[in-house]
């Protein structure tokens, strides 16, 4: 549903409720209470316990429909839901799909990985594409954005979106539709991230995942 002028001050209180994860959210609703603007709608999956809201521009071409768009969601199911299933977000228009990684996307993602661009990581990556879950974001020519894979431990990793693709929600969508996926096939979701990683931190933990500070890999 859509906001009206009241119901977004409302939602911008519950947002500053939320911060620091929300403050991309909030900071565009503290801009949109007090400079109005047509060019914006603000949606929520239900009023006012809301789980997911979405502020995205009144777009009319077909290249702009992640330019602008902000997502904040404090249940990953819901999200998953919201944005693969439902008209808030008209995929078939913007010509990008969620899909799985092939062979033919081993080498983008070799080039890519920070211990890639080897023989040994192109082996690794290869037994991964072909045999665990993986989730990848195709552009309208079919070339994939971004991409998350399946270690072999079962955990999630090599989470990667092409510079020019990121600040788009591409990396959210890809963890929520592998949690979900996970969740129903009965296995445990979990990821390890370097401790000097502080934007992929943020990220995970901002999405409900909790860290063991007892766990270190060896």
């Amino acid at each position: 549903m859509e906001l009206t002028e009241d119901q977004l001050k409302v939602a911008e209180t519950e947002m500053q409720r939320q911060l620091p994860q929300s403050l991309k959210i909030y900071g565009f609703l503290v801009l949109r209470n007090r400079v109005k603007s047509d060019s914006y709608i603000v949606l929520v999956d239900r009023w006012p316990q809301f789980s997911v809201i979405i502020c995205k521009p009144q777009y009319t071409q077909k290249t702009d429909l992640f330019k602008d768009t902000i997502v904040f969601a404090n249940d990953e199911a819901i999200l998953t839901e919201t944005i693969r299933n439902s008209s808030v977000i008209d995929w078939s228009s913007s010509g990008i799909c969620l899909s799985s990684l092939d062979e033919s996307h081993i080498d983008l993602v070799n080039q890519t990985w920070k211990f890639g661009n080897n023989e040994g990581a192109a082996r690794m990556i290869h037994d991964m594409v072909t045999n665990f879950p993986s989730c990848c974001i195709l552009d309208p020519e079919g070339k994939p954005v971004s991409w998350i894979l399946t270690y072999m431990c079962c955990a999630l990793g090599m989470l990667y979106t092409l510079p020019e693709h990121r600040g788009k929600g591409y990396a959210k969508a890809l963890i929520s539709s592998m949690a979900k996926k996970f969740c129903g096939q009965g296995y445990p979701v979990f990821c390890f991230i370097e401790e000097e990683n502080r934007t992929s931190y943020q990220l995970f933990k901002g999405m409900g995942f909790s860290e063991d500070p007892s766990y270190r890999e060896l």
